[in-house]
């Protein structure tokens, strides 16, 4: 038996995460120690643990107990007002200098908040976020850890060796003070709305539009991931298009029904991109999507009242085909682009001091929007650290320039075929807008004088300026 007081750190909420987390913190040797008010779930761990150094706890403070000191305390439960009641119930049994670890998705304001109140209590407070999914928790997920740098040293040996590794790196590095870490943890789901809504959208055009089965669909999506487009949900969607229902002998992505939902780290995405004033249309409209979709009683009934969309393709299939490719590749770098804009804008006015290579490195592995695009953005930071946006990146700019014409055939087709492609269109408005030296935001100007006497700029002298624009 193991002894009390031996464990390197603790986790709190045994439930998949969680437990998967601390079975792989163990896996790679160190002593842990776990708890959960759910006596079960502390008991499935003692079974799981066989002959790992691990120990379960039934109360708070029998779990504190099996903790070195300075304690480090991780916790993985769901975001909101359970973070603060856990904490809460672990405050009475901490000391000076112990660490808490908040593992979930928390809002990074909160996070912030969090950390200002423990610190006055003389304690480290840490948010991280973890991406990879159950899967990534167990064999090795890409961390992203915000807070106090003299803390970071305390728990990075654990962290480093339980997170991915890609090219002898671990997928892990500290990232800033306070909230750093949940704000990229953020972006991070909020690329991943976007990139999933992408997909979805070429995924429709494939089946609805040029009627491909789901057989086809399948090693279509596995001969994209071969090649520029390889990536984790790449990689997972061929694999969707394969799995056969159980109840019905069909194949079950078709038994799924059509409506989305969300845990909020998207819309905090772009709502956070709108305060800084930072365009993000693509995250934007990835989650009006799933809002859309959520409403399935109304639109079946519009269905019914204007009819469904036309969806029968005559022409050439594949030339169809290459053009979606060529274009899902091109949308996919203005959707990590906008998300890398947004951390830039956010290092700025937080004072987070990111570093943009580093968190395009840690995103390599273990994440859920891993993908071998990752490596060329790592590199563009790695040459041109303060570059104002990643299409000034020469590889990456060409890239999506080449494959510009590809994206707008694809829209021409959706519309043709009356079918929803608002992701897609966005990543083109967004590229059309950036590289128009002219917008028509000088009659929005005007207009606004117009009707509040808002005054507006102009281009031929400095100063703001009104006038009474109304004719007699």
């Amino acid at each position: 038996m193991m002894t009390q007081k031996q464990s390197q750190i603790g986790m709190v909420g045994l439930g998949v995460m969680g437990r998967n987390l601390l079975l792989n913190i163990a896996d790679r040797g160190y002593a842990v120690a776990g708890y959960d008010k759910d006596s079960k779930k502390v008991q499935e761990l003692r079974s799981e643990a066989g002959d790992r150094p691990i120990q379960g706890a039934e109360t708070v403070t029998d779990f504190i107990a099996l903790l070195r000191k300075p304690r480090v305390v991780m916790l993985l439960v769901p975001a909101g007002k359970i973070v603060d009641a856990v904490i809460s119930d672990l405050l009475p049994h901490l000391q000076a200098d112990d660490l808490i670890i908040d593992a979930g998705n928390s809002h990074f304001k909160d996070t912030d908040r969090r950390q200002k109140e423990l610190e006055a209590k003389g304690l480290h407070f840490f948010g991280v976020g973890v991406s990879g999914g159950e899967r990534g928790a167990r064999h090795g997920p890409s961390m992203m850890p915000g807070g106090p740098q003299q803390a970071y040293g305390v728990v990075r040996p654990v962290l480093e060796a339980c997170a991915a590794n890609v090219d002898g790196e671990p997928c892990v590095t500290y990232l800033g003070p306070r909230s750093a870490g949940h704000y990229v943890k953020m972006v991070h789901n909020g690329i991943e709305y976007g990139i999933m809504q992408l997909i979805a959208e070429t995924y429709d055009l494939l089946k609805r539009g040029l009627g491909l089965s789901n057989d086809e669909l399948s090693a279509l999506f596995a001969e994209w991931n071969r090649g520029e487009l390889n990536s984790y949900l790449m990689e997972i969607t061929a694999d969707i298009f394969q799995k056969m229902d159980e109840d019905t002998g069909q194949h079950l992505v078709d038994m799924v029904l059509d409506v989305a939902r969300q845990k909020g780290t998207g819309e905090w995405t772009t709502q956070d991109a709108l305060e800084l004033h930072v365009p993000t249309p693509t995250v934007d409209m990835a989650v009006a999507m799933r809002n859309l979709s959520g409403q399935k009683e109304e639109r079946a009934g519009m269905a019914e009242k204007f009819g469904a969309p036309r969806t029968s393709y005559q022409g050439d299939r594949e030339e169809v085909i290459e053009h979606l490719r060529r274009a899902l590749y091109a949308s996919t770098i203005l959707t990590y682009a906008q998300g890398m804009e947004q951390l830039r804008a956010a290092s700025q006015e937080y004072e987070y001091q990111l570093d943009l290579s580093a968190v395009a490195r840690i995103w390599r592995g273990g994440c859920i929007i891993r993908s071998a695009l990752l490596e060329p953005i790592h590199l563009a930071y790695g040459r041109q650290p303060m570059v104002p946006h990643l299409l000034l990146d020469d590889m990456l700019g060409s890239a999506v320039s080449e494959r510009i014409e590809d994206l707008r055939t694809v829209i021409q087709t959706a519309i043709e075929l009356e079918l929803p492609a608002s992701a897609l269109m966005s990543c083109l408005a967004y590229y059309d807008g950036l590289r128009s030296g002219h917008l028509p935001a000088n009659l929005i100007q005007a207009q606004r004088d117009y009707f509040g006497a808002h005054t507006y700029e102009r281009i031929d002298k400095q100063g703001t300026f009104h006038t009474e624009w109304g004719t007699k």
